[in-house]
């Protein structure tokens, strides 16, 4: 399964993309463990929202005895996995011990006193989710990070002593309608083109024909001597025999073959191959020898192919006459229907599975149109973790199309994925907005998934998951299921209050071979030039080695 697969590789990507981002709307914000014992009324904590990034910065004055218990725990934590002569794995070791070993003593390379800062000061960025359960209208989403100097902040660390940390983190995004009205909803009458292929009108001609034949009128065809002609109908017994090797009557076919008071329409295609055309120019009480094919995709087995001979006995002989194709027709169809009424449903119905295949290219408009009614700011956190996931299919594409797996981790590095971000950035902040519209009309509208829905498309996907042998998350694939099924119906509901623009390509300029092979060919020039900015990176990495 592709997905899975995507999955894999997006591992592979985490290492350096922040690793803290959740997929999900309401994602658990991992500031790694945190501190609640160290949680403190007394702090003084400022916080200043920034609306033009979708962030918020938050001054927090950290007391001694936070600073020295997230030492501590550093401190135990690092006692578990530390080999010191003298002292047990694992057993409780006095901090200047291991302050001193991982100093240069033991044989260890020196600099890890400020390691053990550095991780003292990351637990106690968990003070950030403590300050935030009082502001519950501040969604924050992933890793904050310290707006002060790292490596400034680990010299002022002392085990014990106050200290303030100031620390940015992005937050959920709040969406905002453009020259929304009191009385009305801006996503209702969205204006959107999309193009499909033509509309399939010998279908169309099929099924207004197939109506009228069911309304058609019969009557008596003449006299005694009326021949059946192509357009009439007739009434016969029919006796049918399996034809012997000598094209002769054999045996008796199944009764289900044969039948009496059978009603025929004297038009081709309608029945076995031979009937019609063996009884034209017959009258009543004629009986006819008629040599037929049955069609071989038939459900009896025994029958489907084979030739087989009816005696065909003719009871009655009429004249169809067909309706006219108006509203007096359309009427009787169902009261208060008019013609062009019918029209319209014929042409709905027909094109319903036409339709369904350009389903995308529908949702795809009008979320573009979506987007353009909203106001929202939308935070790097976000844009990186959409991209990150584009990325990563990206990749198992190229793997899928043969590029080896040695290449494609020469993709992987913050360099290329950075470039990457910036192509994809436009499209992805659309995305983004129209989704977030998405869940927001889904709420205002009280649109929900039925569990059912979900159910059946969980249990497809578990059975794809067991032949093909792959992980399957299904936690996260359910929250996926149920986002797409919801997207689906939102955009069915706004599709039914817009006013879409279809183009229908002319029969001879649409080549649906042609659109597979530009898309083949997009997705080509994007691997180019992925490719290209990492031979790029590679050269210039050659160059500082040299």
């Amino acid at each position: 399964m592709r997905l899975t697969l995507a999955f894999s590789i997006l591992t592979l990507a985490s290492a350096w993309v922040n690793p803290s981002i959740n997929m999900g709307r309401n994602p658990v914000v991992r500031f790694g463990a945190p501190l609640h014992v160290l949680a403190d009324p007394s702090n003084e904590v400022s916080i200043n929202p920034d609306p033009a990034t979708s962030s918020v910065e938050l001054t927090i004055n950290v007391t001694g005895e936070q600073t020295k218990n997230a030492y501590d725990r550093v401190i135990t934590e690092t006692s578990k996995n530390i080999d010191i002569p003298g002292f047990r794995k694992g057993s409780k070791i006095p901090a200047n011990v291991i302050e001193s070993v991982l100093e240069g003593g033991n044989g260890q390379a020196p600099g890890g006193k400020n390691m053990l800062r550095k991780q003292a000061l990351k637990q106690l960025v968990g003070l950030v989710e403590t300050v935030l359960q009082d502001h519950p209208t501040i969604d924050p989403i992933g890793q904050p990070d310290f707006v002060q100097n790292e490596e400034i902040l680990v010299q002022m660390f002392t085990p014990g002593e106050p200290m303030q940390l100031v620390v940015k983190t992005d937050i959920w995004p709040t969406i905002s309608w453009k020259d929304a009205k009191p009385d009305s909803k801006v996503y209702e009458g969205l204006e959107a083109s999309y193009t499909r292929k033509p509309f399939n009108q010998a279908k169309m001609d099929q099924a207004v024909k197939d109506l009228k034949d069911r309304q058609a009128k019969l009557s008596p065809k003449g006299d005694a001597n009326a021949v059946l002609e192509m357009g009439d109908a007739c009434v016969v017994n029919m006796v049918g025999y399996m034809a012997d090797a000598d094209g002769n009557k054999g045996e008796p076919l199944p009764n289900a073959a044969s039948g009496d008071q059978v009603d025929v329409v004297m038009e081709t295609g309608k029945y076995m191959e031979g009937l019609v055309e063996g009884i034209i120019g017959a009258k009543v009480d004629d009986v006819r020898e008629v040599k037929v094919t049955f069609p071989p995709f038939l459900k009896d087995k025994t029958l489907a192919g084979k030739t087989a001979i009816f005696e065909v006995t003719i009871l009655s002989v009429d004249t169809r006459t067909l309706p006219e194709l108006d509203d007096e027709f359309a009427n009787a169809i169902r009261p208060g229907l008019t013609k062009e009424g019918l029209m319209e449903e014929i042409k709905t119905a027909v094109d319903s599975e036409d339709a369904k295949v350009f389903t995308a290219a529908r949702n795809t408009a009008l979320e573009k149109a979506l987007a353009e009614k909203i106001e929202m700011v939308v935070p790097d956190t976000l844009i990186t973790m959409q991209c990150r996931e584009k990325y990563a299919v990206m990749l198992t594409e190229m793997r899928d199309n043969g590029t080896p797996d040695a290449e494609i981790k020469k993709l992987v590095t913050p360099e290329n994925f950075e470039k990457y971000k910036e192509v994809a950035r436009g499209g992805i902040e659309r995305d983004l907005k129209a989704s977030m519209a998405v869940e927001e009309i889904a709420k205002i509208e009280n649109i929900r998934v039925a569990p059912d829905e979900i159910e059946e498309q969980m249990a497809n996907l578990k059975k794809e998951v067991a032949q093909s042998g792959e992980e399957f998350d299904e936690q996260q694939m359910r929250a996926k299921v149920e986002a797409t099924l919801l997207r689906s119906q939102v955009m069915d509901y706004l599709a039914g209050k817009a006013t879409l623009d279809v183009k229908f390509e002319e029969e001879g300029d649409f080549d649906e071979d042609l659109m597979n092979n530009i898309m083949e060919e997009q997705a080509e020039r994007e691997r180019a030039r992925v490719a290209e900015v990492a031979q790029a990176a590679a050269a210039e990495e050659a160059k500082q080695e040299q």
